[in-house]
């Protein structure tokens, strides 16, 4: 799904060089290399305040902490989506809230968040699924009546671009509502060696509790204001983080070029819906998710994987009906938008290193099966 050994030979001098920088001071944690990435993607994402962690899943458990909810308080989110977004509002004793998707952008459905608010609600983590963001002019909205926090889960889509089209101000997904979140999984967009991560917000007071949360809870050394966690990037994912970082928009760019070009190859196809980009988002494409019309997904990509073709399915089993989250509040058939997603999308290879005769290769042998099996 992704070629990431293509994608570090294109940099390899300037990876191996930022590595050997590291090495040599042997500042592992917290090194100089952690500080300059942070101000760097500040720079990028127009933000005040970038604090990087350990992971994704500690990013949007860091947030929550840092907005003193209490247990039992309410966060909505989505049932489309991976299982951090739901998985830290459990763990932190707080209660999910989930409601279904659009069915074209298979983001969250605002209409939706503002029926399922009660008295209890505190938050909304809108996911900025597959590399697009929601519609934050409309969940801004809710949250501004309601007073409710919005935590933006960006782990899929950090550098697309969000346009408020009341006013035409531009702004990056992430930096809209009152803390963003990100994750550096190598896959991603914009992806470490390891395991990493990042929150950033534009409040003063939340960025310093989130700096002391991830470390301890302290700010001054074995002084602990906090009951915090211990989440850091390390030096030398910074550094390998910040060489990349200057590459994103090109590999942005390379992603929405795969994509254009299977939008075209599939374009005639009826058993595939190809996907849509909202007019108030642009699109950085992490995954290319199709929607497959009466058609057997689980043979297609057995086909495809008999011709060393990789596909996969994100996510095969909605949030609702996972064991863990299994509640009365509602069951099989409470969410057909997602339900429905959850049976028919399918992913296929989408990076920077695609090139046209590999697409060609990929899109032939979806299109000859469409043939074989009409």
């Amino acid at each position: 799904m992704v070629d990431l050994k293509g994608q570090y030979q294109k940099i390899k001098p300037q990876i191996d060089e930022a590595i050997r920088v590291v090495m040599e001071s042997t500042a592992f944690i917290n090194g100089p290399a952690v500080k300059r990435f942070q101000k760097h993607l500040e720079d990028y994402l127009q933000v005040k305040h970038v604090i990087t962690c350990g992971n994704g899943t500690d990013a949007l458990q860091l947030a929550l902490m840092a907005l003193d909810l209490q247990p039992g308080d309410e966060v909505i989110t989505t049932s489309f989506t991976f299982v951090a977004t739901a998985e830290v509002i459990a763990l932190l004793k707080l209660t999910p809230v989930l409601v279904d998707v659009l069915p074209d952008t298979y983001n969250i459905d605002p209409r939706a968040v503002k029926e399922a608010i009660t008295p209890r609600t505190k938050a909304i983590i809108p996911v900025h699924l597959f590399g697009q963001a929601a519609d934050m002019q409309q969940i801004m909205e809710i949250a501004r009546e309601h007073n409710l926090f919005v935590v933006e889960d960006t782990a899929q889509a950090l550098g697309a671009d969000f346009t408020n089209l009341k006013n035409g101000k531009i702004q990056k997904a992430g930096t809209i509502g009152t803390i963003g979140c990100t994750s550096f999984f190598p896959s991603k967009n914009l992806g470490a060696f390891g395991d990493g991560g990042a929150v950033f917000t534009n409040d003063d007071a939340l960025a310093e509790k989130l700096r002391m949360l991830a470390n301890h809870g302290m700010k001054i050394r074995y002084h602990h204001d906090y009951v915090g966690v211990n989440s850091r990037l390390d030096t030398l994912q910074a550094a390998i983080l910040d060489v990349k970082l200057a590459h994103l928009d090109e590999y942005a760019a390379a992603r929405q070029k795969a994509a254009s070009f299977y939008n075209e190859a599939f374009a005639g196809c009826k058993e595939i819906n190809i996907p849509v980009t909202a007019r108030f988002t642009s699109h950085v494409f992490h995954q290319y998710t199709v929607v497959l019309q009466d058609v057997d997904r689980k043979a297609l990509m057995g086909y495809l994987a008999e011709h060393d073709i990789a596909s996969a399915v994100y996510y095969p089993v909605p949030l609702h009906l996972q064991k863990a989250y299994r509640d009365k509040r509602y069951g099989e058939g409470d969410f057909p938008v997602t339900e429905a997603l959850s049976r028919s999308v399918m992913s296929l290879p989408i990076h920077t290193e695609l090139t046209p005769e590999i697409q060609e290769v990929i899109a032939g042998a979806v299109l000859e099966f469409m043939h074989k099996n009409r």
